[in-house]
């Protein structure tokens, strides 16, 4: 499996999981690969801003993944031009 197909493999679990959890939950959603592969989309998806690991107070990695956007916010759109005034 190529990498890019892992990466995506990992966050559509994470997406149909729906809810925080564990690394070790996480290679449970997808036991076709292995420990250092889903370790490595994790931390792909984590620093793309995709994802956001956190570490509890008992030590566990938890991962939770952030809603995809439908449509990316558009503000030049919202910006009017500047009007020239004539003095």
């Amino acid at each position: 499996m190529q990498v890019e197909a892992i990466i995506e493999r990992v966050h559509r679990a994470l997406e149909e999981h729906g809810k925080d959890c564990s690394m070790e939950e996480v290679v449970g959603l997808c036991p076709e690969l292995t420990w250092n592969q889903v370790y490595l989309a994790i931390d792909y998806l984590n620093k793309a801003g995709m994802v956001r690991v956190a570490l509890d107070p008992d030590r566990t990695y938890t991962v939770q993944v952030y809603p995809a956007f439908s449509e990316p916010p558009q503000v030049a759109s919202q910006q009017r031009p500047m009007q020239k005034t004539v003095s």
